[in-house]
């Protein structure tokens, strides 16, 4: 298949570009697109067939649901059979934006589309050209991050195409994304709404909105005996596959960070004494304090966004350099590095270091 590449200007969408894709998407084709988290890989969500596509092109277990991007929030009473209050309060107060909702489905929405699941995950995203493509398409888009499955999220369509070249018709190419990991998803299909995946959207932020609010156990696992492994079905994206990872086996520290800088230092020469290539993922803060083959900053603590947006991109950098080994500071400043957390800990295949005060 030969995957066309539109570049389209954020500030200056090209229609014809826009509904093309539209009409690629209507017909049941598959469109790479960019929204304000991540590049996702967007698909008819009414088509059984256009969902069987996407799971194929990302090689993504079918058990795992995707996501259905809107376009307005009237849209949304054709694919829910209810919308909670408190899911209208969350809707009023955070869409457009990166907070995904989980409602019990209509019978329109087909089982390929939600893994199987009689629930379906909803968003509208906050970007021009998504809402613009999902208006042309005429049709409600299940999206997945656009890559291979288990691979670092696409930031950038560059990221699309390394993984998805060849696989999709058309990939839409708007720059980098704006925050850098994918939304919060929370089930409002219980009493007390549930947390799936954290994300930009903070617990804090919701429960300033709707009140109280509980997390599923996978949000704050750090093994998989945590999470119960076996038998445990995913209720949403990114719960239960291991996600976001680079070829490099990923290793984060946690504890004081003194600590943690000569534990990463220590590793780092043992590993370089073995040959290994060495990577270490720092912050601007540390980056001059460490010894490695490949080092570099994720962003600053002072603005953990600047660590979200760049954490793919860095673990795919990491790929390019054929690194060995990956070493990384941990991040739980607030409630969003506990979102960046998540991921790394997935990427990182729960492989974490606890640094205490005995163990240096």
């Amino acid at each position: 298949m030969n995957t066309v590449v539109k570049k389209i200007n954020i500030e200056n969408i090209c229609m014809d570009y826009i509904n093309e894709a539209g009409n690629i998407l209507n017909s049941g084709g598959l469109v790479a697109f960019p929204t304000e988290t991540v590049y996702g890989l967007g698909g008819n969500a009414l088509d059984k067939t256009a969902a069987k596509r996407i799971y194929q092109a990302k090689g993504r277990p079918s058990d795992n649901p995707l996501i259905v991007h809107i376009s307005s929030p009237e849209e949304l009473k054709d694919i829910v059979e209810y919308i909670p209050e408190n899911a209208g309060k969350m809707m009023e107060a955070f869409w457009p934006g990166p907070l995904t909702l989980i409602f019990k489905k209509k019978d329109i929405i087909p089982y390929e589309t939600t893994g199987g699941l009689d629930t379906v995950a909803v968003r509208m995203p906050n970007h021009e050209v998504a809402l613009e493509l999902i208006k042309a398409a005429k049709v409600p888009i299940a999206a997945p991050s656009a890559n291979t499955s288990g691979r670092p999220s696409p930031t950038k369509a560059e990221h699309v195409i390394e993984d998805l070249s060849g696989k999709i018709d058309m990939i839409v190419d708007s720059g980098s994304v704006g925050i850098g990991i994918e939304s919060t998803i929370v089930d409002v299909t219980s009493e007390i709404p549930m947390i799936l995946r954290p994300g930009y959207i903070t617990r804090g932020m919701i429960e300033k909105v709707i009140g109280k609010v509980c997390e599923d156990k996978v949000v704050s696992a750090k093994t998989l005996e945590d999470i119960g492994e076996k038998g445990y079905r995913p209720k949403a994206p990114g719960m239960k596959y291991k996600h976001y990872a680079p070829k490099a086996e990923l290793t984060v520290f946690e504890g004081d960070i003194e600590k943690v800088i000569a534990a990463i230092n220590e590793i780092s020469k043992t590993e370089r004494d073995k040959n290994h290539k060495v990577g270490i993922i720092a912050t601007d803060e540390t980056i001059n304090r460490y010894e490695g083959d490949i080092i570099v900053s994720i962003g600053t603590r002072a603005d953990e966004s600047s660590i979200a947006k760049s954490l793919y991109d860095i673990l795919r950098s990491f790929d390019s350099e054929d690194v060995d080994i990956i070493l990384s500071e941990s991040f739980y400043e607030d409630e969003f590095g506990c979102a960046i957390m998540n991921r790394m800990i997935k990427a990182a295949g729960y492989r974490i270091v606890k640094v205490g005060k005995d163990e240096i």
